[in-house]
């Protein structure tokens, strides 16, 4: 198998002006792929809303708690279901690369958004496993019907939900393999319905939006910026 793979590699051997001639025939079609990502992001923050009516409860680092602390006293909350269970002999793999993946939280912050992980496993073996991977994301249990309610039953996936006021509404589900590209900031708010909120994305009329760039900062930097 290695034989043949470098005799293949070999067959496509160029010079610079074939690689780079290669290269613009490439490129072409990645641009397209990132205008394609563009208009399903803009389909994204176009879909309807569920509203959300149970009680939802979780427990957290700091006891108990509903939907709604989850928010963080943010306008949009990204949620991912962690499939660590009670007393698990073998976390998932899959969900903890995602783990590994996850941006700073404070670029994500910065666009009025929160991020944490839920699971079914007790908040001290949640926290203990956490420690193991050396991860700081807020991260719940979830006991009741929540994970089932929203697409997520023995499984992975991504919920997005927005908050007005005490009022909460879902407003995106994906799961499989939607899941490989998530690691990025940009990745996350295009999950949302606010997206990005600069100024070159197609959005709902209203939606907050500021000249792209400028609204970056380190992570550090956000509050006194």
């Amino acid at each position: 198998m290695a034989t043949r793979w470098i005799d293949e590699v070999e067959r496509r051997i160029a010079d610079a002006d074939g690689f780079e001639r290669a290269r613009q025939s490439l490129l072409e079609q990645e641009k397209a792929h990132t205008r394609a990502g563009d208009r399903i992001a803009a389909a994204r923050r176009r879909l309807p809303w569920v509203p959300v009516t149970r009680d939802y409860r979780f427990e957290g680092a700091d006891g108990a708690c509903g939907l709604v602390d989850l928010f963080d006293g943010r306008r949009q909350l990204i949620v991912y279901h962690h499939m660590l269970r009670p007393a698990d002999p073998a976390p998932c793999t899959g969900c903890s690369m995602v783990g590994d993946q996850i941006p700073h939280l404070a670029h994500l912050h910065a666009r009025d958004t929160s991020l944490v992980f839920v699971s079914r496993a007790p908040i001290t073996e949640i926290a203990a496993f956490r420690d193991r991977m050396g991860w700081a994301m807020p991260w719940y249990t979830t006991q009741d019907s929540f994970n089932a309610d929203h697409g997520v039953d023995g499984g992975f996936g991504v919920n997005v939900f927005y908050r007005d006021g005490d009022d909460v509404f879902r407003t995106y589900f994906t799961t499989a393999r939607a899941a490989e590209s998530l690691g990025t900031v940009w990745s996350f708010l295009d999950l949302t319905p606010l997206g990005r909120q600069e100024k070159w994305e197609d959005a709902p009329e209203g939606s907050p939006q500021t000249p792209p760039y400028r609204w970056w900062r380190l992570h550090d930097e956000y509050e006194a910026g």
